[in-house]
């Protein structure tokens, strides 16, 4: 009996997949990731807004920011962090943005604030805004775990641990982790006491030299910007937030709400985000 192979569908990255889409009754709208083949089906009218998540996060802590945005109009991408430094994880993030048709808004949580930031520099024809959420803006020579000792107010040192793997060569590497028993109140403390548990569990570790690499390029410097502040923030202090978006020039927006915070505010989060995508002219 012959049997015959079937069609594989073209590797195309849905903005929603297909259930979240259909639990929507949304159309799902296709943009070409590295990797596929092909150009997105038709021009957008609106830009594409690129999700970075930080650290101890994953792409899922954008999911009720991905269902407003994509109600409103937007086409999403809510990218995959590497997080293993930030020129690995800008390179990354560049070739994301490449894949993508149009004019992009990027948006950065946390450590995700410090890829954005290096990620878009010298890709102003491409990317029109930077939205930074309870995120790094580091200068070129700063790096996160800098910024965040010039001030007081971070108790994430006293919640981490750090877990030793062997490389492919033999040698060792380090991942750093939240404990779990102290993720809820350092990282989402305003976050359902199940759900974060869920988000504990899943956490996506860094690279322990992750927060003291040096940034090299600060896009904030000829993009415009937009930042929300978290003031019961754990992880980055308030003043250490509220310093680098004015020194940015960022369009700034404060909320009292903790660093997970696009979990447990998504309202607040989309919000600002489209202030920023309404500023983007559609392409000719």
């Amino acid at each position: 009996m012959r049997i015959t192979r079937p069609t594989l569908p073209s590797r195309r990255l849905t903005l929603l997949g297909a259930t979240a889409a259909a639990a929507a009754g949304l159309a799902v709208t296709a943009v070409t990731l590295p990797g596929a083949a092909g150009a997105a089906t038709r021009p957008q009218e609106r830009p594409t807004i690129v999700l970075e998540h930080g650290a101890f996060a994953d792409a899922a802590s954008w999911d009720g920011v991905v269902k407003r945005l994509r109600l409103a109009g937007y086409p999403v991408v809510a990218a995959a962090n590497p997080l293993r430094g930030p020129a690995n994880d800008a390179a990354y993030l560049r070739s994301v943005i490449a894949h993508v048709d149009g004019p992009v808004v990027l948006v950065g949580h946390s450590y995700g604030g410090t890829v954005i930031s290096q990620a878009a520099a010298g890709l102003e024809d491409k990317v029109k805004a930077l939205v930074y959420i309870a995120a790094f803006l580091p200068d070129s020579g700063e790096s996160s775990l800098g910024l965040t000792n010039k001030f007081p107010g971070s108790t994430l040192g006293e919640a981490i641990e750090s877990v030793n793997y062997t490389l492919p060569d033999g040698s060792q590497g380090a991942d750093v982790y939240i404990k779990p028993d102290k993720f809820h109140q350092q990282f989402a403390a305003d976050v359902p006491a199940g759900k974060a548990l869920l988000m504990a569990a899943g956490q996506r570790p860094v690279a322990a030299a992750v927060l003291e690499e040096k940034s090299t390029r600060a896009a904030w410097r000829t993009i415009p910007s937009w930042s929300l502040v978290t003031t019961e923030d754990r992880n980055i202090p308030v003043a250490a937030q509220r310093f680098m978006s004015a020194r940015a020039h960022a369009h700034t927006t404060e909320i009292d709400a903790s660093h997970a915070v696009s979990v447990s505010r998504p309202d607040a989060v989309t919000r600002i985000v489209e202030k920023a995508a309404r500023t983007v002219r559609p392409p000719a």
